[in-house]
């Protein structure tokens, strides 16, 4: 059963720093969110594995992944608490770049073109990544439901996703942590 107060405490712990940073969009920020000091412990793992399996809802999509290597750690989360759960659910990587050797494929794992899938993301600001991710799964042919992320900063992600005509849903707000997101 997902505990979201242990994530959200796990993730003020260990995630949530502060100083000036640049962030993947560009963007400047007081704060960032680390978040492969969760995804990538044991209990962390867990318990985001749990809180996006169970945000998925029923009936499951074929398949979950994102833009490697952020949402490696993610995916196999996801895919690992619906194995325990006795529910069928494959897991993808999109590359950054093809590897111009082997298959020389963006899309990596047991997928085909038809297929359902939902992108998982750790943190989106202004949801670039993932929409890049998006564009690749539809050029593979795979057909996306929408976006799921751990934390939304809200920066125009939710926004940038409607546009594009995918749903995004985030465990957490920044809010969630007490920090007002910018006005932009």
């Amino acid at each position: 059963m997902y505990d979201r107060e242990a994530l959200k405490s796990l993730i003020r712990e260990r995630a949530l720093l502060f100083g000036d940073f640049t962030l993947a969009s560009g963007k400047k920020a007081t704060y960032y969110l680390d978040g492969k000091q969760v995804t990538l412990d044991s209990v962390g793992a867990k318990l985001v594995g749990e809180g996006l399996l169970d945000m998925l809802g029923s009936p499951l999509p074929t398949a979950v992944g994102g833009m490697a290597i952020g949402a490696d750690p993610i995916t196999a989360a996801v895919v690992t608490l619906a194995g325990v759960r006795g529910q069928a659910l494959k897991g993808f990587m999109v590359r950054k770049e093809s590897k111009g050797r082997g298959t020389d494929k963006f899309i990596e794992g047991p997928v085909e073109p038809g297929m359902h899938v939902v992108i998982v993301e750790d943190v989106v600001t202004t949801g670039g990544s993932s929409i890049t991710a998006i564009e690749r799964c539809v050029e593979f042919g795979l057909i996306v439901d929408g976006v799921l992320t751990i934390i939304d900063r809200e920066q125009g992600g939710k926004k940038n996703f409607a546009d594009k005509g995918y749903e995004l849903r985030s465990l957490f707000s920044i809010r969630d942590f007490g920090i007002e997101p910018p006005n932009e």
